[in-house]
């Protein structure tokens, strides 16, 4: 996980190809945060190392050289303004990478820097396309990866394998995993940026404008130094600094010959060259409409397996029902050992030795269906010797719904995985005294603006931190009596995040269901699954990462996806079947299999329901639940000034 920015300055950009309106007369918010805030908001995302790099792009003295550039490192002294004094005759680029290192054995500092010139910020892992080697650094293989890039326009003649040349979105579209780049090709004097296929990683676009003519990209908005500034540009006149750039693969070439002296930048949008990631993307699944004797079929089928599961049964009858959910368990599990395998994190080792009291990787837990996968799954693919930190969050105290759910929760884990040292933290927060919590989370979750964003935004926020209590442990007997202070120190934080989208979860997948059947229903998901990048990825990898922990999301690995598109829509979902039964049909199957059969049957609730965070603040800012309900509260926009007052 990482902190990435750039700042281009002194570029005419021509936006056309994106269809945006380049320096709009449309006013757009001035920039309300110096550069010293961007820097201490990034370094939030990656506390290891903070590097920045200065690319000076001059005309040259000679016509027939074309662009000369001069690069400045480890700049310092650069004051974040709007850029318009910059000389025509220059142009800047600055780089910046706060780096949180998960992966390697050796310190890596961003930007990084090779020998042709090319610069490069990544915000990523590289868990297959591109191989990583357990004691080598992924945005160091990434690197050298595009370094043997061919320059853009030559890069038809090319085809990428994974080891030699190709074009830069060849090596970009073979990556599986989570990732947001920035990287300058010297050899094209081309600006490539972009995000991966899901967006899995934050990134944030400024386009120019008339008050800004720049072009900036972080991978978080700062919290401002002037509260005005910031009530100005989180208030509800629906004018916005930045905004989430959509999912892909852009190039800003920039050229300098031009007769009036100006540097030029075309903005231009790649195709992804991966096949198969392109299936994955247009999310078309291979079979969704039933015939009634294929419905009934796998009614029987469940059935089945449901008795021989309530007296269980191993044997042929539950294998022989049970072959969609077991492809679908062995993606999670494969997706999970990628995720977690221990010889790639970085902090596991020190001075040689494993540290023993290090909890590498925790769990956002509510004890719900999705969260008791993870956990369950984890305990198999994480060393024994390691504790596992289970997070709740809760602003009811101990009678919230997810805080009872969690408690249950870890009950049945530790019948399931007696070995393990199971850590339920208890992480309560009463809304009323959140103050300045609620200001920097509103930061983070910006451009998202609603209070079902915020809501959602404070609760993982809180849960990133880890800071809670647990129960005293002692002679292997938990006394629930006894709390002790705790703060987790896991970097690595699994979230369940994509599992209701792929197994229709949510409540209005059961309504589109009920009005327009089974093609219905495939189109709301395929449709929650195209826009998940701008409805919760951004947003919630802001709020995490925010702590120095890095969110992975094993429910989207690209594997999982695939998987999952390969099963007939009613293998995956049944929802004329009752909630807790038909709903996410599959990843019930799935629990039971791996004998968590309690938290199998628990139905669906949302962290800021289940949290209660939601209740609070419907109180706090509708006077009750039943008004805010009326108001559609979740989707009403914040008024920032009338919040705080």
């Amino acid at each position: 996980m990482c902190g990435i920015a750039l700042l281009a300055s002194g570029i005419r950009i021509d936006l056309s190809s994106l269809h945006i309106d380049s320096i709009s007369p449309s006013s757009k918010t001035h920039l309300g945060f110096s550069f010293n805030d961007l820097k201490a908001a990034l370094q939030r995302r990656g506390p290891d190392s903070l590097g920045t790099k200065k690319l000076l792009l001059l005309h040259s003295n000679n016509s027939n050289s074309g662009n000369s550039w001069v690069s400045s490192v480890n700049e310092e002294a650069h004051v974040l303004e709007n850029g318009s004094n910059l000389s025509e005759s220059f142009a800047e680029l600055v780089f910046l990478g706060a780096t949180l290192q998960l992966r390697g054995v050796t310190p890596v500092i961003q930007p990084l820097v090779d020998s042709s010139g090319n610069i490069l910020v990544y915000n990523g892992e590289l868990f297959g396309g591109i191989e990583v080697g357990s004691d080598n650094n992924d945005t160091e293989i990434l690197m050298q990866s595009l370094g043997k890039c061919c320059s853009q326009e030559h890069r038809t003649t090319y085809n990428f394998n994974g080891h030699g040349k190709g074009s830069v979105p060849d090596v970009l579209s073979v990556i599986k995993g989570p990732w947001a780049i920035i990287y300058w090709q010297e050899s094209s004097k081309t600006l490539w940026f972009g995000r991966d296929a899901f967006g899995r990683r934050s990134l944030l676009v400024h386009w120019p404008t008339m008050e800004d003519p720049r072009f900036l990209l972080s991978s978080v908005s700062p919290t401002s130094s002037s509260l005005q500034d910031f009530e100005v540009e989180n208030g509800t006149s629906g004018i916005k600094f930045w905004e989430e750039l959509s999912c892909g693969i852009y190039t800003m070439s920039l050229d300098a010959t031009k007769s009036d002296g100006k540097f030029l930048g075309e903005m231009q949008k790649h195709e992804w060259t991966n096949v198969m990631l392109k299936e994955l993307i247009e999310w078309e699944r291979v079979s969704i409409e039933p015939k009634p004797e294929e419905l009934n079929f796998s009614r029987s089928k469940t059935l089945s397996a449901e008795l021989d599961m309530t007296s269980a049964s191993l044997g042929p009858t539950h294998a022989s029902v049970s072959v969609l959910a077991q492809n679908v368990l062995t993606a999670l599990r494969e997706s999970m050992m990628r995720r977690v395998s221990l010889h790639s994190i970085y902090q596991a080792v020190k001075f040689g030795a494993r540290q023993k009291e290090t909890v590498p990787v925790a769990v956002l837990f509510s004890g719900g269906l999705d969260s008791m996968i993870l956990a369950a799954l984890l305990d198999e693919c994480l060393d024994p010797d390691y504790e596992i930190d289970l997070l709740n969050v809760s602003f009811d105290g101990e009678s919230a719904p997810d805080r009872i759910s969690a408690k249950a929760g870890i009950k049945e884990l530790r019948r399931v995985a007696p070995l393990r040292r199971w850590r339920l933290v208890h992480i309560d927060a009463d809304l009323s005294k959140l103050t300045w919590e609620t200001k920097h989370v509103l930061s983070l979750i910006n451009p998202a603006d609603t209070y079902m964003d915020l809501n959602i935004g404070i609760a993982l926020w809180l849960a990133a931190r880890g800071e809670g209590w647990i129960c005293e442990e002692s002679s292997n007997r938990i006394d629930e009596d006894k709390h002790v202070n705790y703060t987790s120190r896991a970097r690595i934080l699994l979230v369940g995040s994509g599992a209701d989208e792929q197994c229709a979860g949510y409540g209005r997948h059961r309504t589109k269901y009920k009005h327009e059947s089974w093609l219905g229903l495939h189109e709301e998901m395929k449709l929650d699954m195209q826009r998940i990048w701008k409805r919760n990825l951004g947003r919630d990898d802001r709020c995490i990462a925010d702590h120095g922990k890095e969110a992975r999301f094993p429910f989207l690995d690209e594997d999982v996806i695939r998987t999952l598109l390969d099963i007939p829509l009613w293998e995956v979902a049944d929802l004329d079947q009752p909630s807790g039964k038909g709903d996410k049909k599959i990843l019930r199957e799935v629990a039971q299999m791996l004998g968590l059969h309690d938290a199998a049957i628990l139905p669906k609730r949302a962290i800021q329901f289940g949290s209660r965070i939601a209740r609070e603040s419907n109180r706090k800012n509708f006077g009750s639940n039943r008004a805010a309900n009326q108001a559609s509260a979740g989707s009403v926009v914040i008024n920032v000034p009338s919040y705080f007052s």
